[in-house]
């Protein structure tokens, strides 16, 4: 997504954090981490993302147990500039690090913390507070983030919606518009979404109609990754998750993040432009053969699609990736493929799933048009209907040639 204003740093900032765990819930990895390297020029891809999961506690655990962040900024007690009229400004009144903690503390209920950490509202990496939390069942992680979002952008309408089952796997997910307008999400899944351990994470996340987004995490363990599961689960129901994020005083932070100033970007040939996500999909159900049952079909707003099929011996899964500006690194993707008369780029690969579902395989076709817009269509199938649960039938129900019919359509070309 081309950036709008200097608060789109805080998306930048989530996906490398992301990259860094890099246990995010992944389609192809062959194909979206390439071209996530390609598109650091957007923080446009939230395929997986995106999806749920604590914008703090992503950015705050460190490892081995420990809370850390960025020495950007030392906490400091709470500054504030006025006016030409002697008033304070909202822009600039700051909350510090160690205010974010009061306040997440006082909103807690009765416990022990230790490992306190937070930044501040004029701190570069804007303001977080994270610590860990005893009420005598178990030290359990929390993370809380601010930040400021445009309204009617695609993050929050992505904050408005709870996860696609078919894409990651969860134990409950709800959403809730309040009576200011606000939008609320309450999400309990885990923290790895192969669930190689048992690690569990909540999170609340609210954002309201002037785009105030308050996200709240916890874990039931004292550190989001490699730490040992602690407590059967997190220490905070979903009615306390909810008070703790609908204080009033998260706005007051919210308003209090300084503008930076930056114009916004201008279109340009370093921003590609994205496939609509619906286009996508249709254009997948059209090319599917006539013996296959389409039972379930999602996707995203851009650039990938997926269907499930039966072909009357079990579900498979059939997704897609549609992108832009992918021939700069066109010899990586294709080296050891074919080149087709008209140019194109061919590579396929028969490969283990990447999800941790036992006798999961993914066979994929994988094409570049020619031409400078790196227009490139790849296709994978897998034999079962979802990537986080083991396999479901001995093979994909689309064969290698039938993938490669498909992310061969001149259907395609419509997208260019």
């Amino acid at each position: 997504m081309p950036r709008k204003d200097g608060r789109d740093a805080f998306e930048d900032r989530l996906s490398a954090a992301l990259r860094d765990a890099g246990d995010g819930f992944e389609a192809d990895r062959g194909a979206l981490v390439t071209a996530g390297r390609v598109r650091g020029r957007r923080a446009r891809l939230r395929r997986r993302t995106a999806v749920v999961g604590g914008v703090a506690g992503v950015a705050l655990a460190g490892v081995g147990g420990a809370l850390v962040l960025p020495a950007d900024e030392p906490a400091g007690p709470a500054r504030s500039s006025v006016s030409s009229n002697g008033a304070p400004t909202a822009a600039t009144t700051a909350y510090s690090g160690d205010d974010l903690l009061r306040e997440l503390k006082a909103q807690l209920p009765k416990g022990v913390t230790s490992q306190e950490a937070a930044r501040g509202t004029h701190d570069r990496s804007g303001p977080t507070a994270a610590l860990v939390f005893d009420d005598s069942a178990g030290a359990a992680a929390i993370s809380l983030g601010v930040e400021r979002l445009r309204p009617g952008s695609d993050q929050v309408r992505d904050l408005g919606k709870c996860p696609d089952k078919n894409l990651t796997d969860y134990d409950d997910c709800v959403t809730d518009r309040l009576a200011d307008g606000s939008l609320l999400r309450l999400y309990r899944g885990y923290e790895y979404p192969d669930r190689r351990a048992e690690t569990k994470l909540w999170t609340a996340d609210l954002v309201t109609a002037e785009g105030h987004h308050v996200t709240l995490s916890e874990w039931n363990s004292p550190a989001q990754k490699g730490a040992p599961v602690s407590r059967d689960e997190p220490p905070l129901t979903n009615a306390q998750l909810r008070g703790i994020v609908t204080a009033g005083v998260w706005r007051q932070v919210a308003d209090a993040i300084p503008e930076t100033g930056k114009p916004s970007a201008p279109p340009s040939a370093e921003q590609p432009r994205a496939a609509s996500g619906k286009a996508v999909a249709d254009i997948l159900a059209r090319l599917l053969p006539e013996t296959l049952d389409v039972v379930a079909r999602g996707g995203q707003e851009s650039e990938y699609a997926y269907v499930v099929v039966d072909d009357g011996r079990g579900a498979s899964l059939v997704q897609i990736n549609v992108q832009h500006g992918m021939d700069k690194v066109a010899g990586e993707l294709y080296g050891d493929g074919e080149t087709l008369p008209d140019g194109t780029r061919v590579a396929t690969r028969q490969s283990p799933g990447e999800k941790g579902g036992s006798g999961v395989v993914m066979w994929t076709a994988d094409t570049l048009r020619a031409g400078p817009e790196g227009f490139r269509v790849v296709v994978s199938a897998f034999n079962t209907g979802d990537q986080n649960k083991d396999a479901t039938r001995d093979a994909p129900a689309l064969t290698m040639e039938q993938l490669r019919k498909i992310a061969l359509s001149q259907e395609w070309d419509a997208l260019r």
